[in-house]
């Protein structure tokens, strides 16, 4: 007969100390932001905590802490467009290192089993992905997002940041590079191919740089002209203002693709009437409002009226590292925690060129 091992031997097996960053949250739609702290999940077999760095600001952090996108569960820490350097891996990671530059954008989780999954296309999860923040992970726990110091997230959906691209200019690309990115790809975006962006701004300002990057020949369609050096200092060919009476007429049938990037409502159907035959004007911005069309706009020409949401992981990793090969970046203004608020109203008011960073060695 086996004799059993002697327990009065057995080491105590401590419990894990909880590791709490400093953050910053919105704890109201009126409210400024206020630090705060947050407890990381411990790390799993399959986990990687992320000491970051920056965090880009999104137009879509500024709809959730204002509740403009409906109910907001507060406190909420916001923040999607994370990057840093691994600081922790699970006994099972196979992909990463302590040391390693990575990013997290928007997506934390998904079902990683439905068809959409499987491609590579999380986004379109047909059991609901988790979204890094204001989402509820697999553990039943709120999500907090990149204005913090730390994040875990499982390896599975973090990002390998290229050697060819700094860690602040990195931050926008991993939100606003690939809803630019999804979209040009998915219309076929390239040599041969006409493309015309509507507004310059933290998105556009991105796809102008693929558009032109792909071989397309892009044109930037702003209210006014105020910008337009930099349209054409970043890859545009073309630059019009859509306040300019002639404009529309001018450019009638001229594009396959329309990139709008702007949140606020819009004249749809004079979008349309700039497509081609077979043309496609894809909505990236959200508008706070229903938007209406003339059936007419569409029927003309043969054309399309769409919308693209973010993209999957995989999506995200090309456009890191076809940002990394063609010397793209976002272009950055970097902030410290305690001005989180006025760049919130800075982007409101379209006063940014182009993309706020905030720096989270600031959060202390």
């Amino acid at each position: 007969m086996r004799r059993s091992s002697p327990t009065h031997f057995d080491t105590p097996q401590e419990e894990p100390v909880p590791t709490t960053v400093k953050a910053y949250a919105a704890t109201s739609p009126t409210a400024p932001l206020t630090p705060t702290t947050v407890e990381l999940r411990d790390v799993g077999p399959h986990d990687v905590r992320i000491d970051v760095r920056y965090c880009g600001i999104c137009h879509s952090d500024i709809h959730t802490a204002r509740g403009e996108w409906g109910a907001t569960a507060y406190p909420v820490v916001l923040g999607h467009e994370i990057t840093g350097v691994v600081a922790e891996v699970g006994p099972e990671v196979t992909r990463f290192r302590v040391g390693d530059r990575v990013g997290v954008g928007c997506l934390v989780d998904s079902c990683r089993e439905c068809r959409y999954c499987r491609r590579g296309d999380e986004q379109f999860c047909t059991e609901g992905y988790v979204e890094t923040y204001s989402s509820t992970g697999r553990d039943g726990r709120p999500t907090q997002g990149g204005y913090a110091e730390g994040i875990v997230v499982t390896e599975d959906f973090v990002l390998r940041i290229p050697d060819g691209l700094a860690l602040d200019v990195a931050a926008p690309l991993l939100c606003a590079g690939v809803t630019a990115w999804s979209p040009l790809r998915h219309w076929g975006a390239g040599p041969g191919t006409r493309v015309a962006v509507v507004g310059l701004g933290g998105l556009g300002h991105v796809a102008v740089q693929l558009g032109s990057a792909l071989g397309a020949e892009v044109t930037v369609l702003s209210q006014s002209l105020k910008k337009q050096e930099d349209g054409l200092r970043l890859g545009a060919t073309h630059y019009a203002a859509t306040s300019a009476p002639d404009t529309f007429a001018r450019l009638a049938a001229s594009f396959d693709l329309v990139l709008n990037t702007v949140s606020a409502s819009v004249d749809v159907d004079a979008l349309l009437s700039l497509l081609a035959v077979d043309g496609t004007l894809v909505n990236l911005g959200i508008p706070e409002h229903p938007q209406s069309l003339d059936v007419l706009s569409l029927l003309m020409r043969r054309v399309s009226y769409a919308a693209s949401n973010i993209g999957g992981i995989r999506e995200t990793q090309e456009v890191l590292d076809f940002c990394a090969g063609h010397g793209i970046a976002a272009l950055v203004e970097t902030i410290a925690a305690d001005r989180l608020d006025e760049a919130f109203d800075r982007v409101v008011a379209s006063d940014v060129r182009y993309r706020f960073v905030l720096d989270t060695a600031t959060l202390a």
